[in-house]
């Protein structure tokens, strides 16, 4: 079943609204399996909503509108839609006083009684957090494999405010579409995420691997896009034309195979994060952390805190941005910053050790580099960053060279600090002096 969505409201243009709600649902058709083929934003003109809602109708099997749902001139979805689609507009008595009671008293808006009118055979989907109702247009009636866009697809109509379509999906829209879905072919997709190599170096082992795949997928059912996230790769393997038991019987082959040969690179997999897997590790082995930064300013530190449950294992962190605060709260020795400067390895070493003591904590990670866009040297570039791991036994460091501006170092220096910590708890389990 191939997607599309519409996207209504001249602020999104102007970039006055951050368009969440196209994210949203593009999130929520991959994990139903739907593809989407199509984002489209558009403004609040009559003539541009008909052109682009009327191709979309002709290329796609299911397309989501976002907005243009309320009560003014320039709303114009529910319109729009029944013009497209060839039915009138019906006034539903019922509705109108559902959204009259939402305003509990107060004097409803003069356009209520346009919210109050569908294109006729639709279904009205119930807003329970505002007064916009959405509208479920029905058209697809069969769907298989050798047949996309029939020329009647199914529409719906969203509000545009993100915690109204969300709770509309949610409880009205995904239960409809997966009893339309039923066992019929779609797309699954398994995310690994990898961390350590650089974009053509896992693109050219990719394809240098990809002919022994093909021996276990001779049917070629499976596909892989590489996508850079900035601190990460992401590995999408994708199985399209496949009945559900089947897709995810071969995705967990490809997993298999593709985890086997980027090994402890893979750090996590879907909607795991790097921080998620870390403290989830330390939950297991029944482990305490604790952080002490100073390029990452608590980044690190609030990285891991995101993290639900994290309390269970994370003792805190100290930010020592100041050699003062280094020495006074981690007993760094001023010696070492004197000789070393912040920047280095021994006051890494000596952060992670003074954090561990002072939270009592059974590890801590520290980190000291130069984010820039000021303060490197010759031999001390922007970039340079130190990462240090103490357990009881001793301390075990990283030294990176990042590239990128100030939020791009700080970044890479969280991803690689929790990559230590990962391969410890994953079995390295080994710091010394």
């Amino acid at each position: 079943m191939i997607a599309e969505i519409i996207a209504t409201g001249t602020e999104l243009l102007l970039g006055e609204t951050l368009n969440l709600s196209t994210r949203y649902l593009s999130e929520q058709m991959s994990s139903l399996g739907i593809e989407v083929h199509y984002q489209i934003a558009v403004d609040d003109d009559r003539e541009r909503l008909r052109g682009v809602m009327a191709a979309a109708c002709a290329r796609s099997d299911l397309v989501f509108v976002t907005g243009g749902l309320g009560p003014t001139y320039d709303d114009l979805s529910r319109e729009v839609a029944a013009e497209v689609v060839g039915t009138p507009l019906v006034f539903d008595s019922e509705q109108l006083r559902r959204i009259d009671g939402f305003f509990q008293g107060k004097s409803p808006s003069e356009g209520s009684d346009r919210q109050a009118r569908f294109p006729e055979g639709s279904e009205v989907l119930e807003n329970t957090v505002g007064t916009a109702p959405g509208i479920f247009v029905p058209g697809l009636q069969e769907l298989t494999p050798e047949t996309s866009a029939p020329g009647k697809p199914i529409i719906v109509l969203l509000p545009g405010p993100p915690l109204e379509l969300a709770s509309m999906f949610e409880n009205q829209v995904v239960e409809r579409l997966r009893a339309i879905l039923g066992s019929r072919p779609r797309l699954l997709v398994r995310v690994l995420k990898v961390f350590g190599f650089q974009e053509t170096e896992l693109e050219r082992m990719i394809e240098d691997e990809w002919g022994a795949w093909r021996v276990l997928d001779p049917a070629e059912s499976l596909s892989c896009v590489l996508l850079d996230q900035h601190t990460y790769l992401e590995l999408r393997l994708c199985v399209r034309g496949l009945i559900e038991e089947e897709a995810r019987a071969l995705l967990e082959r490809a997993d298999a195979f593709w985890s086997g040969r980027l090994g402890r690179r893979v750090f996590a997999r879907d909607e795991q994060s790097h921080a998620g897997v870390a403290v989830e590790l330390l939950r297991e082995r029944g482990l305490t952390l604790a952080t002490a930064e100073s390029c990452t300013g608590g980044l690190l530190g609030g990285r891991v805190t995101d993290v639900s449950g994290s309390s269970a294992v994370y003792q805190g962190g100290v930010v020592s941005y100041s050699n003062q605060a280094k020495m006074s709260l981690l007993g760094v020795a001023e010696e070492s910053l004197q000789r070393f400067g912040a920047v280095s390895e021994v006051v890494a070493r000596e952060m992670a050790r003074g954090a561990r003591k002072a939270l009592g904590s059974d590890l801590a990670l520290a980190t000291t580099g130069v984010a820039g866009p000021d303060g490197g040297t010759a031999e001390k570039p922007v970039g340079l960053v130190f990462i240090a791991l103490a357990d009881a036994k001793g301390e075990k460091t990283l030294c990176k060279e990042f590239q990128g501006d100030r939020d791009s170092v700080r970044n890479m220096a969280v991803e690689a600090a929790l990559d230590l910590l990962k391969q410890y708890l994953d079995g390295d389990g080994v710091c010394s002096n």
